[in-house]
């Protein structure tokens, strides 16, 4: 993360630790922690001496000047909240007050095909590997770069999905090309823990790495790709995970067992897919097999 002359030392080190406390998840930690920072340059000063009506007008700069999306308003908002009714307690009326409009949009999802075409065309091994894992058992991205050997049931056909979001853990069928190709990965690096360790520049540090592979490292191989395909739509990581309940969903797997794979507290959150698709019923393990089928190259 970037670092800023404004907002350092003990005052960031103490949002840190309040949102470790939280229990915050990597992802949002570092969300909110960029959201103050970015505070503290437009305003050029520490956050803990910032006005309320400085806030304000930064609020009004990212609505109205940068027209951030509601999606990119909301991190802020809470980001900056968090700080000031957490970190540097501030009574102010701007933070109490304040709505952030909510745009149900629904998600951009691909084709089976399509998806086919993003793994034919990754350059590594890797990566292609990651993508499908991803993919196939409906993962978040930092998820799947979690993934331990020590998660895999391969008695039981299931993965044990326990550093995912809100620290809720869950069971997701793995299909057989997901287990073989990943028992296949693993043997080209033999991490003790990682499925898909970090390497370092050699390509010879993995085998030893202390993290897995970086959200860097994949966010920038899936948009060499999707710019090079161009499907004509914005297309991210997460799409895979949106693609995967689609493909359930359109093949009869019912809501409340994609709620159950995709770890969602609300099926009110896993009801969006019926505005994507037709549903019908099914043997969700059966399809799991059908739909997740691919000859390794």
């Amino acid at each position: 993360m970037a670092v800023s002359k404004h907002f350092t030392g003990k005052l960031y080190q103490r949002m840190s630790d309040d949102l470790h406390l939280a229990g915050m998840g990597e992802r949002t930690h570092e969300g909110y922690l960029r959201a103050v920072r970015q505070l503290a340059e437009y305003c050029r000063r520490s956050p803990d001496r910032i006005t309320e009506a400085q806030l304000r007008r930064y609020f009004l700069h990212l609505k109205n000047e940068r027209h951030f999306a509601t999606g990119s308003m909301r991190v802020a908002y809470s980001g900056i909240k968090f700080f000031y009714t957490r970190s540097c307690r501030r009574e102010w009326q701007t933070l109490s007050s304040m709505k952030i409009q909510n745009v149900k949009s629904l998600p951009e999802v691909l084709t089976i095909p399509q998806v086919h075409r993003i793994i034919d065309a990754c350059t590594t091994e890797r990566m292609a590997v990651y993508f499908w894992t991803v993919y196939s058992l409906g993962l978040r991205l930092q998820e799947g770069l979690n993934l331990q050997v020590g998660d895999i049931d391969a008695s039981r056909g299931l993965v044990h999905i326990h550093r995912g979001k809100g620290a809720k853990d869950r069971y997701v069928p793995i299909p057989t090309t997901t287990l073989q190709w990943l028992r296949r990965y693993w043997t080209t690096h033999r991490h003790p823990a990682f499925l898909f360790p970090a390497e370092s520049r050699d390509h010879l540090g993995a085998p030893t790495a202390k993290t897995p592979m970086s959200m860097t490292a994949v966010q920038g191989a899936m948009k060499l790709i999707t710019r090079q395909i161009n499907f004509g739509k914005k297309v991210s990581t997460h799409t895979l995970r949106h693609s995967y309940a689609t493909h359930l969903l359109e093949a009869g797997v019912s809501l409340r067992i994609i709620q159950q794979y995709m770890g969602h507290s609300s099926l009110q959150t896993t009801m969006v897919y019926l505005h994507l698709t037709d549903v019908a019923t099914a043997d969700a393990r059966k399809t799991i097999e059908k739909i997740f089928r691919r000859a390794l190259p």
